[in-house]
């Protein structure tokens, strides 16, 4: 491992919050502290152990909240101090906390003795029981702390089992060059079955005849992973359904196949903008190395500042000089100016659950699997960071936006035989439940219509409530289909939706063969909002060249959208590219859009 990376990493994993226990620390909701803190003068540890003069450590804790030293038979009292302390740490981390046993409240790594170590993880399983959670063994190493006796410290990974449907759901956009091995490593995460080299394990994910003639994806497609409470696997071997797995998983990954091929790339924006992942997953062929639209897709993640971890595929085809070859040209291209990135090589389960814990944390951290779909080489590498991946978003900011008004993003229409018309999307904030009424829109004249929620799946299973920042396909029973588009916002009728024709935004750029001037055409995207617009104007300047910032006037040709102040944007028109975030709205004012009164067909009345 790289010396800056352990430099970063505090010796050994850093701890991404706070915990107590038998010197014992837990990921919760806080950050560490920066150094210091004991009152004996220290140095710099090392990541595996130390001399007894120079005892490695983690950074303290700034978190408040109850600590010991010991969790060998704590009495009753401080048993349940420490259940009270695991239930704030698992709500923090909207249901997952790590604990480190075997440091102390200053982070020095002390270690326990083995009976010492067996009886803290009987009292943690204990506690973990009293809460509902299962307890599993991420690592164990041993340090040198001035003792004879061998000691231990260990990590352990609490996830609580779900209540009603409330797994924690985390969504990874799978971007790559196409041919890279996309949907056969998913394929493969998600059946539970190796690759026979000729594509099989991708064959249930494509959605067209196309598709399948032709071995490339172009839509968007979506593929569940779970995990129980134990940190095990739950796919579809076994037969599974969509709705077992959702049943028996305490995680949920859902992955976002997107398009590698150039003509697709509307679609591959479309599914960046649209579905708000939290991770993305760049493959890469390690044959072929950066070819296509590798670079391209790396650029769109870090434009619209969506964390990356990557993927060597297919090094079972090639040589290891190949792989390292690859490797190191991913390193050069991450090293550079405009990614300043820190290459985390994962070669062991050690190396994963560190990159895991530090990834979300540290937004410099780019961790790189090299695997195989067909000899299942370093699969269980991958799973095993996926597992211990924690969300980027905490208890608090959920319920913050929990308790806004409903605002769902319409970005699929489907009609479903006997159910009606179901919109696909994103809830971005509020709660939505079966049977409430909504308004959706705008439509092209600016109107918003009401409508009624029949029903709701989540991860293809039936759900009564859908909270902020979840997924899910909405059955909306007659509505009319053609009154709909992609684009639409369906939102609480109390809301007054702010729409518009014409906005401003601050643009960088990337790159224009010529001039960007007054009258040039672009591809807009805006979150689930994709149209075509105008330069009316373009403020302080003339014209703008690659490279160049300023604040731009657009113009919708064809329909108004809803739009916010500060959403991220992102236009494009042949090899044109530019990125920035909306500043002002020209609004179009209540009265001039306001609701449709008198009821067309397709429409439902309160």
């Amino acid at each position: 491992m790289d010396s800056r990376v352990s430099e970063l990493f505090g010796g050994c994993c850093r701890p991404a919050g706070g915990g107590a226990g038998a010197a014992l620390r837990g990921r919760g909701g806080s950050a560490p502290g920066g150094g210091g803190g004991s009152k004996t003068k220290k140095k710099n540890g090392r990541s595996r152990g130390g001399k007894a003069n120079n005892p490695p450590y983690l950074p303290p804790e700034v978190s408040s909240g109850g600590r010991c030293l010991k969790l060998v038979n704590p009495s009753q009292y401080r048993f349940e101090h420490l259940v009270t302390q695991m239930k704030w740490r698992l709500q923090e981390g909207r249901g997952e906390a790590v604990y480190q046993i075997g440091v102390e409240d200053n982070g020095l790594l002390v270690g326990l003795s083995e009976e010492e170590m067996r009886a803290s993880l009987k009292t943690l399983r204990r506690m973990a029981e009293k809460v509902g959670a299962d307890i599993t063994v991420l690592r164990e190493r041993e340090v040198d702390y001035d003792s004879d006796v061998p000691r231990k410290i260990t990590e352990v990974l609490v996830r609580k089992v779900p209540d009603n449907q409330q797994f924690l759901d985390l969504r990874v956009a799978v971007l790559g060059n196409v041919d890279s091995g996309k949907s056969t490593l998913l394929g493969v995460l998600t059946q539970g079955e190796l690759d026979n080299g000729r594509g099989r394990a991708r064959l249930n994910l494509f959605r067209h005849l196309h598709e399948i003639q032709s071995g490339r994806t172009s839509s968007i497609s979506f593929e569940i992973l779970g995990f129980n409470s134990k940190g095990e696997v739950v796919n579809y071997s076994d037969s599974r359904t969509a709705e077992e797995i959702c049943e028996s998983s305490s995680k949920m990954i859902t992955f976002i196949d997107l398009a590698g091929h150039h003509k697709y790339l509307k679609t591959t924006i479309f599914g960046l903008t649209s579905y708000c992942p939290d991770f993305a997953m760049l493959v890469v062929s390690a044959n072929t190395g950066i070819a296509g639209t590798t670079r391209e897709h790396l650029g769109l993640a870090m434009a619209l500042k969506v964390p990356f971890f990557i993927v060597i595929s297919k090094v079972d085809l090639c040589s290891k000089a190949t792989v390292e070859r690859t490797v190191k040209q991913l390193e050069r291209i991450l090293k550079q100016p405009g990614c300043n990135k820190l290459p985390l090589l994962v070669n062991s389960d050690d190396d994963a659950v560190t990159a895991a814990q530090q990834f979300a944390q540290s937004p410099n951290i780019t961790p790189i699997f090299t695997l195989s779909s067909v000899s299942g080489e370093n699969l269980d590498l991958l799973k095993v960071f996926l597992n211990i991946l924690p969300p980027l978003t905490n208890s608090k900011e959920q319920e913050e936006l929990m308790q806004q008004l409903t605002e769902f993003q319409v970005d699929e229409i489907y009609t479903v035989p006997e159910v009606g018309t179901v919109v696909g999307g994103t809830l971005s904030s509020g709660i939505c439940r079966e049977g409430e009424n909504l308004v959706v829109g705008p439509t092209d004249d600016g109107k918003f219509l009401r409508l009624k929620v029949c029903s709701i799946q989540r991860n293809r299973s039936a759900c009564r409530v859908l909270r902020a920042g979840q997924a899910a396909t909405l059955a909306l029973g007659p509505f009319d289909r053609s009154l709909l588009r992609k684009g639409m916002v369906m939102v609480s009728p109390e809301m007054n939706p702010t729409i518009c024709s014409v906005f401003e935004a601050e643009i960088v750029l990337l790159f224009h063969a010529t001039t960007f001037r007054k009258g040039f055409q672009v591809t807009v995207h805006v979150g689930n909002v994709r149209q075509t617009a105008i330069v009316e104007k373009i403020h302080g300047k003339d014209k703008l060249r690659t490279g160049e910032k300023a604040v731009v006037c657009f113009r919708f040709i064809k329909h108004p959208e809803y739009l916010k102040i500060g959403a991220k944007l992102l236009f494009r028109e042949g090899v044109t590219k530019g990125i920035g975030h909306v500043t002002d709205l020209q609004a179009i004012t209540t009265k001039e859009n306001g609701l449709e009164e008198s009821l067309g067909p397709g429409q439902l009345s309160f």
